[in-house]
């Protein structure tokens, strides 16, 4: 039996069809649609509502599901994530195993499909070959993609054989389903039921399930770097990489630009110079003389500081008897070295610029 197909609405074995003339993309919406994962995606959080809600939460299945959630959970983020996905270390056998045969619990796919799925959206990021494209909506990304089939065609190509290589990936790829309903209810349901009576909490409570950390700083929460250094203590896990510091801090740096550029982008800086009109020294001197303009020139630009008279610190007297004249000595230290506010505040007094 092809228990992927079932997950996944078709086996690798046939995934590409190969009448090249066919793609789901282009069918019409209810064919475009994954039945099972729909029904199933939208029926669960019901039914655990409904199970929070009627059912009675005992101390012991309480720590055990946070026990369980927790470990399942670390399956995904420090196994399907960080090292299938990324290659961030290596494991022992055992840990992969542990992480491949616990991580079912969390109804997210097979190994295969999930890292298959992951190192395509990181290649092609937020483009139509991304899985989760982000252009194609916040649901879209975050869940709505898990709801429609896709053409592995249109989908973008990357290495997966070191996963088809490796017979533990295949294996739990190829028996997903049964795994996941062994780890995601028979077990967590048996544990609660055989263990202290509460088969109804251990239903309703128990089945919701490139560098190795997320969090580069000791104090950044990322329990899944904790968790691979300690299986890195019991030999568990080895050879963990790290981004180089250097690269690390060119990445903040890149980080605090967009930042700042987003900022920056919300500020008024006055109109461009390459926006501005252009003038002959006869053409200000006219302006000057036959209109009254109150203009100044500064190292080619000029400026119109009418409205700034009365607000100028050296006083009315030494503003005007700049009017027409050329002050860029005078402003860069001749009279007074004036600092960044000062030369910000010119930017929105600029009305041209001095022809070359």
């Amino acid at each position: 039996m092809d228990f992927q197909k079932i997950f996944t609405g078709k086996s690798d074995r046939n995934y590409d069809n190969p009448d090249p003339s066919f793609s789901i993309d282009d069918q019409p919406l209810l064919q475009r649609i994954h039945w099972f994962r729909s029904l199933y995606l939208s029926t669960m959080p019901l039914l655990a509502l409904y199970g929070a809600l009627t059912t009675k939460l005992l101390t012991k299945t309480a720590i055990f599901y946070v026990i369980y959630l927790a470990l399942n959970s670390i399956c995904i983020t420090a196994g399907y994530h960080r090292y299938w996905s990324h290659r961030s270390y290596k494991a022992s056998r055992a840990l992969q195993y542990f992480m491949a045969i616990l991580s079912c619990a969390s109804a997210q796919g097979s190994i295969y499909w999930w890292a298959r799925n992951h190192r395509i959206h990181h290649r092609y990021t937020d483009t139509p070959k991304d899985p989760y494209n982000a252009k194609a909506g916040f649901f879209y990304s975050h869940i709505g993609w898990l709801f429609l089939k896709r053409d592995r065609r249109k989908l973008g190509y990357v290495d997966t054989s070191d996963l088809q290589s490796d017979k533990l990936v295949m294996f739990q790829h190829n028996f997903y389903i049964p795994l996941a309903y062994l780890m995601g209810y028979a077990i967590p349901i048996g544990v609660c039921g055989l263990g202290w009576g509460d088969w109804r909490g251990g239903y309703f409570f128990l089945n919701f399930p490139s560098d190795y950390r997320n969090g580069i700083r000791f104090y950044h929460l990322d329990p899944t770097k904790w968790a691979i250094w300690f299986c890195s203590l019991l030999g568990l896990a080895y050879d963990l990489k790290t981004f180089p510091e250097n690269e690390i801090k060119k990445g903040y740096i890149e980080m605090k630009f967009k930042e700042l550029n987003k900022i920056k982008s919300t500020i008024d800086y006055g109109t461009p110079l390459e926006k501005l009109p252009t003038f002959t020294m006869d053409e200000f001197t006219a302006q000057v003389k036959k209109s009254n303009k109150q203009w100044i020139i500064i190292q080619g630009v000029i400026y119109d500081v009418s409205t700034f008279m009365f607000e100028h610190p050296g006083g009315i007297p030494l503003l005007d008897s700049a009017i027409g004249k050329d002050m860029s000595e005078a402003f860069n230290g001749g009279v007074y070295s004036h600092q960044n506010a000062a030369r910000n505040l010119l930017n929105h007094l600029r009305v041209g610029s001095i022809a070359a």
